[in-house]
C-alpha cells in the first residue's frame, strides 16, 4: 500500500521516537516501502545572532551529531538498510517538513507528537500544521 514513508523526526524527543518506530516498522514491512526519517534543527534568530562569526562551524558540529544519531537510530530499525534514508535540514520544522514531503510526495508522513498544551488544543503546533497544511496522508503518533 506505501510505497514511501516520510519520518520527520525530532533527535531530542527520543521517547517520542520510540513510540514512532514500530508502527514505521509494521507499516514499512507490508509493502517493503522506503523509509526517509527526516529531522530539522531549529535556526532561533537568537542563535544566529549569538555565534554570527561562527555559525557555519555551529552547524557543522549540529549537523554532525544529528547524522551520527539518525545513523544509529537506522542501524537499529529491522528493516532492509537500501530501504532506509535520512535527510537533516535548518529552519522552522513546520515548514521545513511541508517542503520534504512536497518534493518527495511520500504516500505518508508519520510522525510523533507530544503532549499538547492549551494554545495547540489538541496536536503539537508543528504535528497540528503538518496534518493541516500536508497533501499527503499524516498519521500521528502519540
Amino acid at each position: 500500500m506505501y510505497q514511501s514513508i516520510l519520518v520527520p523526526i525530532d533527535i531530542i524527543e527520543k521517547e517520542l521516537t520510540k513510540k514512532v518506530l514500530p508502527h514505521v516498522t509494521y507499516l514499512a514491512k507490508l509493502s517493503n516501502a522506503k523509509v526517509k526519517f527526516f529531522h530539522v534543527l531549529p535556526v532561533a534568530s537568537a542563535i544566529v545572532n549569538a555565534y554570527s562569526f561562527g555559525f557555519d562551524e555551529f552547524k557543522d558540529k549540529a549537523t554532525v551529531q544529528a547524522e551520527k544519531w539518525l545513523v544509529e537510530l537506522i542501524n537499529d530499525i529491522d528493516l532492509p538498510k537500501d530501504n532506509l534514508s535520512y535527510a537533516i535540514a535548518f529552519g522552522n520544522p513546520r515548514d521545513e517538513i511541508l517542503s520534504i514531503a512536497s518534493e518527495l510526495q511520500p504516500d505518508l508522513i508519520v510522525l510523533g507528537s507530544r503532549r499538547p498544551n492549551i494554545s495547540t488544543h489538541l496536536l503539537g503546533s508543528n504535528a497540528s500544521a503538518v496534518v493541516r497544511y500536508a497533501k499527503t496522508p499524516v498519521l500521528v503518533i502519540r
